[in-house]
């Protein structure tokens, strides 16, 4: 709503003069209740089947940073926590770790329905959350606050979401909670922890940027098992025997193959060189000991990547940094950290031998923890 220099009052794109006059035959109080709707959008595109679309599921907690309200939830428990989000449903929250990924899925949406307007093969986003559906308000608020195009829900009052994942036919799930992200993978779903980070890169409003590690995040943790208990000598030679043995599939080699199925329907129209996805390996594999086995497991498999880098152990923070992706995907909380700490959206996939480390002759799982 906007008061310009002639005194017109601008409401949803309709102009109310101030003398009361319209070009409706309705009184003006009439037309200002129609268009002064609350903050709910209107003419939204359907989303598509859950059958035909590429679900994301997300969780309330890296959609937006809910922080505070949780260690209310946490110190006081799920009665104050209740009434804290009650008495503060009409402001919005602030965005979280998955919200620049969101809006860039939004993005690619609206360049496939104007190339494809008939096509459900789009993203369909779902907030997953074991919120209380009392809280669900301040959600939707926020959700319409910044014109998220999100209209599945699903609420469950402190019960475990994970039975619902494969209903929605979920492709990707990126929640807060380790534990969460395990069950998820246990039950062959695609999913990462996000972490709410004190710094966080400008990203492309424009093209989709989605990065991945190799080994236990594309490809199976084989050969990481190999370099765990035998070291890096054994390793190369390892790869160098199996080159041309394509590697097993890792947890998120099916989000992959969903990004390029949908590049390809760009590819198709011409855009091959302005699609608005762009797909990164960024692997601590060095390119000429062990790099051919990895580029000839993703063409077996048929699938392409944009840009691979090849970074023979040296930190992928940097390197990141100048990708600026939306999201990064890696199996080593080393990498997430290094890369958090540059301002890079880090996901950890808590999948292979790397989540167990020696210390003290016990195994402990390695830290889920962002600093």
């Amino acid at each position: 709503m906007s008061l310009n220099s002639s005194h017109t009052l601008t409401v949803s794109g309709q102009d109310l003069a101030k003398n009361g006059s319209c070009s409706s035959s309705r009184p003006p109080w009439e037309d200002a209740r129609t268009v002064l709707k609350p903050s709910t959008p209107t003419r939204k595109p359907q989303p598509p089947k859950p059958e035909n679309g590429i679900t994301i599921a997300v969780s309330s907690r890296v959609l937006f940073n809910m922080e505070k309200e949780q260690q209310i939830f946490e110190q006081q428990g799920m009665e104050e926590y209740i009434k804290y989000q009650v008495a503060h449903e009409t402001e919005p929250f602030s965005p979280g770790p998955a919200f620049s990924f969101v809006k860039a899925l939004e993005a690619v949406n609206t360049q496939l329905r104007e190339l494809y307007p008939e096509s459900e093969e789009l993203f369909d986003v779902v907030l997953i959350t074991n919120n209380h559906a009392y809280v669900g308000l301040r959600l939707i608020n926020t959700i319409n606050h910044n014109q998220l195009f999100i209209e599945r829900f699903c609420m469950t009052g402190g019960n475990s979401p994970i039975g619902y994942l494969k209903a929605y036919h979920t492709n990707l799930y990126l929640s807060a909670d380790p534990v969460k992200v395990r069950e998820a993978l246990e039950e062959g779903i695609a999913a990462a922890t996000m972490f709410t980070q004190e710094k966080m890169t400008e990203v492309s409003e424009t093209q989709l940027r989605v990065a991945f590690d190799g080994d236990a995040v594309l490809f199976s943790d084989e050969s990481e098992q190999i370099y765990k208990a035998h070291g890096l000598d054994k390793f190369f030679e390892h790869e160098k025997a199996h080159e041309n043995k394509p590697l097993d599939h890792g947890p998120l080699k099916g989000f992959l193959e969903v990004l390029g199925k949908l590049q390809k329907k760009f590819y198709a129209k011409g855009q091959r060189m302005d699609c608005p996805i762009r797909t990164y390996l960024v692997t601590a594999r060095s390119a000429a000991s062990s790099g051919a086995r990895a580029l000839k497991t993703l063409r077996s498999w048929g699938l392409e990547i944009d840009e691979a880098l090849f970074l023979a152990g040296a930190p992928k923070g940097p390197m990141l940094e100048k990708i600026r992706p939306h999201i990064f995907f890696d199996d080593q909380m080393f990498h997430v950290e290094g890369a958090a700490e540059m301002g890079t959206v880090a996901c950890h996939v808590p999948y292979g031998v790397a989540q167990s480390v020696r210390k003290g002759g016990k195994d402990k799982e390695s830290s889920p923890v962002v600093k």
